[in-house]
C-alpha cells in the first residue's frame, strides 16, 4: 500500500513538472530542446501521410457508399466484430421493379419486353457494382485502415513517450542551470549540483533513446507508401474491370434495343439516339468520347469500330444519307474519326455491320468515323 502510495506521488509529481516545463515554453519562460530538422521533415510527412489517409479513406467509403445512414450502420457491425448483412444494390433494385413491372404490365408487349431487357442488364450491373465493392473493400480500404488503427496508433503513442522525454529533460536542464546560479552564490552544496548533472545524463540517455525509436518508426512511412501506392494500383484495375463490364452490359443493351426498334417505331433511323444534355462524365464531353472507346479493350473487349475501316473508300449505303447538327465539339482520336465543332451541319450514313454507336460523317471532302452520341439528327 505504502508502495503504490509513493508511486502515485512520483507520477503526479514528474507530471506537474512535465506541465510547468510545457506552460513555461509557451510563454516564452523557458527553453525548449529542439529536433533536427530531419526530424522535423519526418514528423511533417507523417503527419501529413495520416492526414491524407483519412481524407481518402473517407472519401472512398463515400464513393463506395453513398447512403450515410448505411456507413454508420457498418461502421457499428465492424466495430461490434458482427458481420454486415448483404444489402441489394440500386441496380438490382432497380432491376427488380422493372421486372415484376413487366409481369404486371405485361410481358409480351413492347414496353414489358423492353423492361425486361433493361432489367436483366441493371441486375448485371448491379453484381458489377457489388464485386467492384468487395475488391475495393479488400484491396484498398482494408490497408488504409490498418495503417491508421495500427502503425499510426503505434508512431503516436512514441511521439507522446518523446515529448515527455523532452520535457524531463529540459525540466533536467533548468533544474541544473539554477543549481549552478546557486552554487555561484554559496547558497548550496557541491552535491546539489551534482545530482542535478547526473539527472540530466539520465535523462538525455533516456530522451536520445526515445528519439531513435522515434524516428525509425517515422522512417518507416516510407513503406506505407509503398504499400499504399501498390494498394492504389489495386483500387484502379478493380474500378476499370467494373467499368469496363458496366459498358459492356450496356453496349449490349443498346444492341438490342436497336435491333428492336426498327419494327417498334418504322421508320427510325436505326442505332442512332438524340441526347438532350452530354454524355454524363467528369471529364469534358471531347475527352470523354475520345476514351472511353479504349476502356473495354483493357477487359478484353473490342471497341467501337474495330474493324479497319479506310475512311477514303468508304462511300454511302444504300439507306441513303441525312443531315446532322453537331451538339459538341468532339476531337477525332486519330485519322478514321472525323473531329467536329459544336453546331455546325455535316452529312451522315450508316455501313452495314457497323457498330450502332457510331456513323460515317462528311464535311466538304473530309469524312470519318463520328459518335452518334454527339449528333442531333435532322429529319
Amino acid at each position: 500500500m505504502d508502495f503504490n502510495m509513493k508511486k502515485l506521488a512520483s507520477d503526479a509529481g514528474i507530471f506537474f513538472t512535465r506541465a510547468v516545463q510545457f506552460t513555461e515554453e509557451k510563454f516564452g519562460q523557458a527553453e525548449k530542446t529542439e529536433l533536427d530538422a530531419h526530424f522535423e521533415n519526418l514528423l511533417a510527412r507523417a503527419d501529413s501521410t495520416k492526414n491524407w489517409t483519412e481524407r481518402i479513406l473517407r472519401q472512398t467509403e463515400v464513393l463506395l457508399q453513398p447512403n450515410p445512414s448505411v456507413r454508420v450502420e457498418e461502421f457499428l457491425y465492424e466495430k461490434l466484430d458482427r458481420k454486415v448483412p448483404s444489402r441489394v444494390t440500386n441496380g438490382e433494385l432497380l432491376a427488380q421493379y422493372m421486372a415484376e413491372a413487366a409481369s404486371e404490365l405485361g410481358p409480351t408487349t413492347p414496353y414489358g419486353k423492353t423492361l425486361i431487357q433493361v432489367s436483366e442488364a441493371e441486375k448485371r450491373l448491379g453484381a458489377a457494382e457489388r464485386d467492384f465493392i468487395h475488391a475495393a473493400s479488400i484491396s484498398f480500404l482494408t490497408p488504409l485502415r490498418n495503417f491508421l488503427e495500427g502503425d499510426w496508433k503505434t508512431i503516436s503513442k512514441e511521439r507522446r513517450l518523446l515529448q515527455n522525454r523532452r520535457l524531463d529533460l529540459d525540466a533536467c536542464k533548468a533544474r541544473l542551470k539554477k543549481a549552478k546560479a546557486a552554487e555561484a552564490k554559496a547558497t548550496l552544496w557541491n552535491d546539489e549540483v551534482d545530482k542535478a548533472e547526473q539527472e540530466l545524463r539520465v535523462a538525455q540517455t533516456e530522451f536520445d533513446r526515445q528519439a531513435e525509436v522515434t524516428r525509425l518508426l517515422l522512417e518507416g512511412i516510407s513503406s506505407t507508401h509503398v504499400n499504399h501506392l501498390r494498394c492504389l494500383h489495386e483500387f484502379v484495375k478493380s474500378q476499370a474491370t467494373y467499368y469496363a463490364q458496366g459498358y459492356r452490359h450496356m453496349l449490349d443493351l443498346q444492341k438490342q434495343l436497336g435491333s428492336s426498334q426498327g419494327t417498334i417505331f418504322p421508320g427510325t433511323f436505326v442505332g442512332t439516339t438524340e441526347p438532350a444534355s452530354p454524355p454524363l462524365s467528369s471529364t469534358s464531353p471531347t475527352t470523354a468520347a475520345a476514351t472511353m472507346p479504349v476502356v473495354p479493350t483493357a477487359a478484353g473487349l473490342a471497341p467501337p469500330g474495330e474493324a479497319a475501316l479506310c475512311v477514303e473508300e468508304v462511300a454511302p449505303s444504300a439507306s441513303g444519307t441525312r443531315k446532322a447538327r453537331v451538339l459538341y465539339d468532339y476531337e477525332a482520336a486519330d485519322s478514321s474519326e472525323l473531329a467536329l465543332l459544336a453546331d455546325e451541319l455535316i452529312t451522315v450514313y450508316s455501313l452495314p455491320g457497323m457498330d450502332p454507336d457510331w456513323l460515317i460523317g462528311e464535311r466538304g471532302n473530309k469524312k470519318g468515323k463520328v459518335p452518334v452520341t454527339y449528333l442531333e439528327l435532322l429529319s
